[in-house]
């Protein structure tokens, strides 16, 4: 992979968020167009990856946890929706 410059990076991050904002009101298309609106899969994976950073470090600072703690915790919790499907 190789290195993004910060803009691109935060835009990517904010493309991310735009598709599970889509996918969580139920626009499955605008979600569909904006993952296509990705220019490569790399560029996918860091804005999906900055956007996972983001989004810990917020929880993390409202809960005072340490990020190791924060990752078992949704680790722990990713296990358990394997063995129950998600609710849509």
């Amino acid at each position: 992979m190789t290195a993004a410059d910060p803009t691109s990076a935060f835009t990517d991050a904010q493309r991310a968020a735009g598709v599970i904002a889509a996918k969580r009101r139920g626009d499955l298309g605008g979600a569909e167009q904006l993952l296509a609106a990705f220019p490569d899969e790399a560029a996918r994976t860091r804005g999906f990856m900055l956007l996972a950073e983001l989004a810990l470090t917020l929880i993390r600072t409202q809960t005072g946890q340490t990020m190791d703690d924060l990752v078992q915790e949704l680790a722990l919790h990713i296990a358990a929706a394997t063995e129950q499907p998600p609710a849509v």
